[in-house]
């Protein structure tokens, strides 16, 4: 399989380092070019035209929700994960606006980032996969489900990952997404998403469990201490 080109746009040198490393690290992708302000972004997206954009929020010169819209304008329809300071709900609704489906909060794991290429990998290798296979309108809404979602409120959403959070100590030998969606009533896709909150924050971590066939599963533990 030929490795997704990534561009990094990150104006610290040392966590562009780092996070070019993780992103080496992961078997489906490939830095393809490193920047550090939004005008570099602009010209590297033009020139390189990577397949994936690792995105900070906070440059020094143009915003990335900024550097997200003229890309966005001139034609870019890669996928983006935009990486942020601090979980501003404004700035996600902007970039969800702008087809952002991934965000990224500092400071990140390598765990925390594979995972959000993981989701990349998978929906890219879904709709790749559809081809002009015909879709009926229930499987066209299922497609569209997950990018048209309404963005949670503050309260809705830390209620809900509390409930989520307390649904995985109840099993602290560990559980998939489809096990905690199953204990609280939502949906897979809602699960894993904040599960991987819990992972972004250290309250839980999460590894990979092999069986007899096909792709390795998500198993998401509490964290210890």
């Amino acid at each position: 399989m030929t490795r997704l080109q990534t561009l990094i746009v990150e104006d610290d040198a040392d966590v562009a380092a780092v996070t070019r490393g993780f992103v080496q690290r992961h078997e489906a992708f490939t830095v393809a070019g490193m920047v550090g302000t939004g005008h570099g972004a602009l010209e590297a997206v033009k020139v390189l035209r990577p397949r994936v954009v690792l995105l900070d929020v906070h440059l020094p010169d143009l915003s990335g929700i900024a550097v997200l819209r003229t890309i966005r304008a001139h034609g870019y329809t890669g996928e983006v994960i935009a990486v942020t300071a601090s979980s501003e709900v404004d700035t996600v609704r902007r970039a969800r606006q702008l087809g952002v489906r991934h965000y990224l909060v500092k400071p990140f794991t390598m765990a925390a980032l594979h995972g959000k290429l993981d989701a990349v990998r998978d929906a890219l290798r879904s709709e790749a996969g559809l081809g002009a296979v015909r879709l009926d309108q229930q499987a066209v809404d299922a497609l569209l489900a997950e990018r048209t979602a309404p963005i949670p409120t503050v309260e809705g959403s830390a209620l809900t990952l509390d409930r989520v959070a307390r649904a995985l100590a109840a099993v602290p030998e560990g559980a998939s997404a489809t096990d905690i969606a199953d204990s609280t009533g939502m949906s897979r896709v809602s699960a894993r998403r904040y599960l991987q909150r819990l992972v972004d924050t250290g309250a839980a971590q999460v590894e990979p469990r092999y069986g007899t066939a096909g792709r390795p599963e998500l198993v998401y533990r509490p964290s210890v201490g």
